[in-house]
């Protein structure tokens, strides 16, 4: 038997026999012909010379002939080895392109375990999101039915508490009638008795003796019983119910309200320069008060905090810092007594603090909007207005809504005057509300939307700002509700303001002290101020805004005036 190194020299020599006849085959077939017309050539030659040797031009066409085949094979070896370089290099780019293609199909292989892997990561997260969907799905619904829940148990406080005030105020009327009751029979008592007077005290303090009864008390020389003074004359008997009703409205907290807040002689002076200006806020400065006293001022911004400042010989000083708050505030007023400051906030409260605390003392929750508008309607009731629609009456001593009145339009901004609250709306209408039936009692169109309302200090005047760039002013006396209007046109029937332009939704326009005064805001930062008896432009404050006016404040010795922007800036103007 033949040993295997003997097969596989076999095989080789035979693989390279093949090899090598492929490459020489065509060089084999040239050759093989050059031979065949080599013979032809040698017998043709011989028969040439064996025939006819005398002919030497037909030797010298063989020999050119055999060169031409000569120089063939030449060209045909060249072509060959240039065939085979270029064979090497496409065998040599063959090797590169195959090392390339195992390294692409290593990167396929890990790419494909990577997208399984991603996959398996895909469909897990796919689980969880579906655990956590359906999770929610549940908490959403669990939500919904403990904010029914909540409804109802506020809807059954609200009733509970509106029960426990009905059954307060009849309790208090039980014993006012008491009251009445036992004082009327002390005055009917009173009227039953008689009084005695000695005449000889009476005749030197009493200027309603007659001359008879002298004489008579000189003739007699003994006291005389004069003629008793009943208690039941028309005269006693009103000053006594005057003095009994005045006795009762003592504890109101109405009139408590008009003693506290209505100011006797006062007279407002026009402002002409700024005395001082600073960055009151963070942010945007929204509202701005002065306390009763004119020495204290309020400002509230979108920072969500209130700031006291102390205003005494023409600058302000930070006193304080009032938080509490969770959004910005819109609205700010002292108590009438001035210890007490209440705020109106976007985040759909209202808040009171104490001057000397900075810590909230009461927060009326109860709105669904924000609160455009927070009021004292006397020392232990607030009225706040919301861009929910609604406007609601507070016991502050019991920290709770005793009445809600539902409006058919965005509230702005409202102000109080004894049992009445009235109100400014975006449907371009001031409405009237009676506090004791919560009903609307009248309507007062305007021109666009409200965006402030303020009350003069006797409450005979109502003044309105509205977005049509319009004052308008209301004389609360008269069944009419005449009005002066303010703004910008070019007939002649209207008061003119060029520049005069409101600057936003919530733009704040004042009466001064005295009631001669207007004063508002304007888009261009200026101040404008008219005089309410010749109808015209007083002044006009330019300079010191380089954003629109948001508010602003006369204080009540009509001494400052102080505007606030939506850029972080308090002017505080006089014409000191």
């Amino acid at each position: 038997m033949t040993e295997p190194w003997k097969r596989s020299i076999v095989v080789q020599l035979k693989h390279r026999d093949l090899d090598q006849h492929a490459r020489f085959q065509d060089l084999i077939r040239f050759y093989t012909r050059l031979l065949e017309k080599t013979s032809l050539e040698k017998g043709i030659l011989s028969c040439s010379i064996s025939s006819c040797s005398s002919l030497p031009h037909q030797k010298n066409r063989l020999q050119k002939t055999t060169g031409d085949l000569a120089f063939q094979v030449l060209e045909l070896q060249q072509q060959i080895k240039i065939k085979e370089c270029f064979l090497e290099e496409q065998n040599t780019r063959l090797i590169g392109a195959g090392r390339r293609l195992a390294g692409a199909l290593d990167a396929r292989r890990a790419l494909q375990r990577r997208v399984e892997l991603v996959q398996d990561q895909n469909a897990a997260l796919k689980v969880q999101y579906d655990e956590r969907l359906e999770l929610q799905s549940r908490e959403e619904r669990r939500l919904r039915g403990e904010e029914l829940q909540r409804e109802h148990l506020l809807e059954d406080l609200i009733q509970h508490k509106q029960q426990a005030a009905a059954h307060m105020n009849h309790h208090n009327q039980r014993r006012s009638r008491a009251r009445e009751v036992n004082l009327q029979k002390e005055l009917q008592t009173a009227a039953r008795s008689k009084v005695t007077v000695d005449s000889c005290s009476s005749a030197g303090t009493s200027r309603s003796t007659s001359p008879k009864a002298e004489d008579l008390q000189e003739s007699g020389g003994h006291t005389r019983l004069f003629r008793s003074l009943s208690a039941s004359s028309p005269r006693i008997l009103s000053s006594i119910r005057e003095l009994f009703d005045r006795r009762r409205r003592g504890h109101s907290v109405c009139s408590l309200e008009e003693d506290l807040v209505l100011p006797v002689g006062l007279s407002s002076r026009v402002p002409v320069r700024a005395l001082q200006v600073l960055e009151a806020h963070q942010q945007g400065i929204n509202a701005v008060r002065f306390s009763s006293s004119s020495s204290l001022l309020a400002t509230g911004g979108t920072d969500r905090v209130v700031m006291l400042w102390e205003v005494h010989a023409g600058s302000m000083t930070h006193r304080a810092t009032l938080e509490g708050s969770a959004e910005g505030i819109t609205c700010i007023e002292f108590d009438p007594a001035g210890f007490r400051i209440l705020a109106a906030s976007y985040d759909k409260s209202a808040l009171l603090w104490r001057l000397d605390d900075s810590v909230p003392k009461v927060t009326l929750t109860g709105h669904s909007r924000k609160v455009t508008a927070a009021r004292f309607s006397g020392l232990h009731q607030v009225v706040t207005g919301s861009a929910d629609r609604s406007i609601r009456l507070w016991d502050l001593q019991r920290a709770a809504c005793v009445k809600v009145v539902e409006v058919s339009s965005y509230c702005s901004d409202l102000v109080c005057s004894e049992n009445f609250v009235i109100s400014g709306h975006f449907d371009s209408k001031i409405r009237v509300w009676d506090t004791r039936t919560a009903g609307c009692v009248q309507q007062l169109p305007v021109w666009g939307r409200v965006t402030s309302l303020d009350i003069s200090s006797d409450r005979r005047q109502l003044l309105s700002c509205c977005r049509d760039d319009c004052l308008q002013l209301f004389d609360l006396r008269r069944r009419s509700h005449d009005r002066l209007c303010f703004r910008y046109e070019d007939t002649p029937t209207f008061m003119t303001a060029e520049g005069f332009k409101c600057g936003s939704d919530s733009t704040k326009a004042v009466i001064s002290p005295d009631g001669c005064f207007l004063a508002a805001g304007s888009a261009n930062g200026g101040v404008y101020i008219w005089n309410v008896t010749t109808g015209n432009l007083e002044t006009r404050l330019p300079g010191q805004h380089s954003a629109p006016i948001s508010a602003v404040s006369w204080s009540l010795s009509g001494e400052y005036v102080v505007s606030v922007d939506q850029s972080r800036r308090a002017v505080l103007w006089s014409d000191i």
